[in-house]
């Protein structure tokens, strides 16, 4: 097999060439056939999460040993499997569930794997996806994508169901009032076509690049504003036409989340995803005065993957803009995320 591996922080990518895994147990060996690329990536690539006020989280004191393999959103077939793995098809093509835990504790045995206090997330715990092959500890994380182009199901795995669990925190206001959207990266993008998928109103979708914003207009959104705008927040009040009960920001600095804290109304609801970083400023007797519930949502549960794959093979998800690259160019798709030139999601494809 090869791979594209971080060595050190902040340096490009090594292209490594690497004995074939073999499984055992229960584990998987799957030839990966498209990977997506995260701004997650970009952050554990950087080594850091930056918390504001001078503070920063080390990714080396959170369980992060290099080298490592980069890459969780993950798509391919089954090369060779386990006397233990069971029910699985070489003809089908599937999709990874990367947030895998123990497999033991209260929160794995209910399916919340990606709240285990001893998460093994794959492209940071253990190898992921910039590479032709992956073992997997177990099939309970393989899911059947059906006909699904390997290229638009790999970031389900993450741009989707971050977005759909985000959303799902939400979905009782959302066919009230549109949902206001911050962001229109890749997970903005995939929540707008999430929203139509749960029966929500087109969302107002807030962005400052051009390109975005008309990206989300295609992709269904009810308005797009520039949030540097003025007068941007009279803008959104007046596209929601009411009283606004939900923002989910997907971007998530300081700006953004203050504007997400002044939209809602009494008793409203604001959902934290982006990991842009810094530190917010909220008025403190305001939280308790608006009532508003502030609320942080990091990926998904599996229960909710299953849901959000059975959506999306019955087509109600509305596949998201992609630019694929060679695996051999990660460090090229990288630096185009870095700097704001992808539109969607890359995929890298070995």
């Amino acid at each position: 097999m090869y791979c594209e591996c971080m060595q050190h922080f902040g340096q490009p990518l090594v292209h490594e060439t690497r004995e074939d895994p073999a499984p055992t147990g229960s584990e998987v060996l799957l030839r990966i056939t498209a990977a997506g690329l995260c701004h997650s990536d970009l952050h554990i690539h950087s080594g850091e999460y930056d918390l504001g006020h001078g503070r920063k989280l080390n990714f080396a004191s959170r369980g992060l040993e290099l080298p490592v393999v980069l890459g969780h959103e993950i798509a391919g077939r089954i090369e060779a499997a386990g006397p233990e793995a069971q029910h699985l098809d070489p003809a089908r093509n599937y999709v990874v569930y990367p947030w895998q835990g123990c497999g033991s504790c209260r929160v794995c045995l209910e399916g919340r794997e990606n709240f285990c206090p001893t998460p093994r997330n794959l492209g940071f715990h253990a190898d992921g996806g910039f590479a032709s092959m992956i073992r997997l500890a177990h099939p309970r994380y393989l899911f059947d994508i059906g006909d699904l182009d390997p290229a638009i199901a790999a970031p389900l795995a993450c741009s989707g169901l971050t977005s759909f669990s985000a959303l799902k925190k939400v979905e009782e206001t959302i066919a009230e009032v549109p949902l206001v959207i911050i962001g229109a990266g890749g997970l903005g993008l995939m929540c707008i076509g999430l929203v139509k998928a749960l029966g929500g109103l087109p969302p107002v979708v807030v962005d400052i690049d051009p390109a975005k914003r008309e990206a989300a207009l295609a992709a269904g959104a009810g308005h797009v504003i520039d949030g540097t705008a003025e007068d941007a927040m009279a803008q959104i009040q007046t596209a929601c036409g009411a009283t606004i009960p939900s923002v989910i920001d997907f971007v998530a600095a300081p700006a953004t989340a203050s504007m997400s804290f002044d939209l809602v109304g009494k008793g409203g609801k604001v959902i934290l995803v982006g990991l842009f970083g810094g530190a917010s400023d909220w008025p403190l007797p305001l939280i308790p005065l608006k009532a508003v519930s502030i609320i942080g949502s990091v990926v998904g549960s599996l229960p909710e993957f299953q849901e959000l794959i059975d959506l999306a093979r019955a087509g109600k998800v509305p596949p998201l803009q992609t630019t694929t690259y060679p695996l051999d160019e990660a460090n090229d798709a990288m630096h185009a995320l870095e700097e704001g030139r992808i539109v969607g999601r890359a995929v890298l494809v070995p």
